[in-house]
């Protein structure tokens, strides 16, 4: 006991201290090892892949349901902000009254409207009715594009807007400033994000001008720009204040085309057409080895009763890589029938919008070759199916007809992942590429076009990009096993259904006497 009367409460010592170090290692193993609980080794868990929206969005398709338009813009969504202070729109036909209801209500008639047109004969018709539209906005001016070439356009499709918070934006998409175009025909929007001002003597974007990057996009979108005012001023204002703008949060290339003549041996720092858009490629790293391209259009327009400059000029261009031309691709065009015409949504109508002469005898060689490349653009009438037993992945969009115009590079058979993808004003056509080059070592270019390409590495090391359907973002399950994933949202279904043997491409230049689905006929 201790002083307090109590037991000692001291564990007894199992021995007298004496024990020689055999004694102990003869003790039961519990009485010498650790009490402490073995360690608990947990299984590391792989960070979520980050999953990265589409830079592509689509527009909102009035007759379709809501599912078909998630996510899907509508021209007010992009010119109803009340901060926006100055906008140039970049176009081929323009409705000034569907323009100016899109922007909001209470500052319509302050903000600075500026239209670009390529009508630059005075007795045209359509000149004369943009020039009485626009008495109506004392806001809106007008500028006639200079246009070198008589047979070229000013189809590019383009929105530039200048904001009271003093950032900036641009707006590349497919779709004519006409209420048509944005109602139920399938179009794509890719827009810029909000570039800030210029902070300091210098900001961060001076020193790249690598392609893909914000300062690359910044050079070559002012020297397009600049094509406007080789006759008379017209954009110099604009480039002034686009200059004022931080463009380093772009991730994308731009690919346009300028009127005029281009040497393919040049040291500008832009390049036009189909050089430009080689030189964009081979800036770009693809991971596939059985790749097919995937060029959908709108519209296809004379390209020889042979081959030659589709084969050898712009699908020359397409297969340009990082590492070298890659002769393995393969090519697709998608094109709409006559019959996925009558049952879009608008009918017979919509195919006022979409353009291939194949009527006479030159026309006929060229459907000749162009035929074992088709495909459909919605690929569901009856009796017609996917080859391939995969099931459908749904775009949404078979009954919009298509005005959209995209040009993809699938690294596989099965349409799993995407090197590139390119959104542009730009159909299959010797206007808006160029034509092959000549003698002199020129390349000549009727139109301005505009459009944007985007690829995985712009987004991070191991980003891998995969075609998406009815959304902008992708889906967990779509995510790579390491990496992150960035979506492309897709305008068709996949798998492509190829042209039958009695399948034709819709003529807008035929008559057609079967009804469409609301009963109308189209009679030239």
């Amino acid at each position: 006991m201790d002083s307090s009367g109590e037991p000692s409460r001291k564990r007894r010592k199992l021995g007298d201290g004496n024990e020689s170090h055999d004694q102990t290692s003869n003790l039961p193993r519990t009485f010498t090892s650790s009490i402490s609980p073995p360690r608990i080794t947990r299984k590391q868990e792989s960070p979520s892949p980050k999953l990265i929206s589409s830079p592509f969005q689509l527009t909102w398709i009035r007759d379709l349901p809501e599912t078909s338009n998630v996510e899907a813009v509508t021209l007010k969504d992009i010119l109803g902000d009340p901060l926006i202070s100055e906008c140039w729109e970049f176009n081929y036909l323009h409705d000034l009254d569907f323009l100016m209801s899109s922007f909001d209500e209470d500052v319509k008639d302050l903000i600075k409207v500026h239209v670009i047109h390529g009508f630059w004969k005075s007795e045209d018709q359509s000149r004369q009715n943009l020039s009485l539209q626009a008495q109506k906005y004392p806001n809106i001016k007008l500028h006639t594009a200079f246009m070198p070439e008589m047979f070229g356009t000013h189809h590019s499709k383009m929105l530039i807007l200048l904001r009271h918070d003093d950032t900036a934006q641009v707006i590349i998409h497919t779709a004519n400033m006409i209420a048509f175009d944005w109602t139920n025909m399938a179009q794509a929007v890719w827009k810029s994000p909000l570039l800030p001002r210029n902070t300091g003597s210098s900001s961060a974007e001076d020193v790249s001008g690598v392609i893909g990057s914000g300062p690359k996009f910044k050079i070559d979108l002012l020297n397009y720009l600049k094509a406007y005012d080789t006759k008379r001023v017209i954009c110099k204002p604009l480039i002034a204040q686009l200059q004022e703008h931080d463009f380093s949060a772009i991730r994308a290339a731009l690919v346009a085309s300028v009127p005029g003549k281009q040497g393919i041996e040049t040291d500008s720092e832009s390049l036009w057409g189909w050089p430009g858009l080689r030189n964009v490629l081979k800036s770009v790293p693809v991971q596939s080895s059985e790749p097919e391209i995937v060029v959908q259009i709108s519209s296809i327009a004379t390209l020889g009763q042979n081959d030659k400059w589709l084969d050898k000029t712009l699908f020359h261009a397409l297969r340009a890589t990082k590492s070298k031309d890659d002769p393995k691709a393969k090519f697709r065009i998608i094109f709409p029938t006559a019959d996925e015409i009558r049952r879009s949504l608008n009918g017979y109508a919509s195919g006022s919008a979409i353009h291939l002469k194949i009527q006479s005898t030159a026309q006929a060689k060229q459907l000749q070759y162009l035929k074992p490349l088709l495909c459909h653009w919605a690929g569901d009438a009856e009796g017609k199916a996917s080859v391939s037993a995969e099931p459908t992945r749904d775009a949404g969009r078979k009954r919009a007809a298509p005005h959209i115009k995209t040009y993809v590079r699938f690294a596989d058979n099965n349409k799993s992942t995407i090197d590139w993808m390119l959104v542009t004003s730009a159909n299959l056509s010797k206007q808006a590429w160029g034509e092959a080059t000549n003698s002199a070592g020129d390349i000549r270019i009727c139109s301005y076009e505009i459009g944007v390409m985007v690829w995985p590495e712009l987004y991070g090391e191991s980003v891998t990009m995969v075609p998406i359907f009815k959304t902008d973002t992708p889906t967990p399950e779509s995510a790579p096993k390491s990496g992150n994933v960035v979506g492309a949202r897709m305008p068709y279904d996949l798998p492509l259904v190829p042209y039958g043997r009695d399948d034709i491409p819709w003529c807008a230049t035929a008559s057609y006497n079967e009804p469409d689905w609301m009963g109308e006929t189209w009679n030239l």
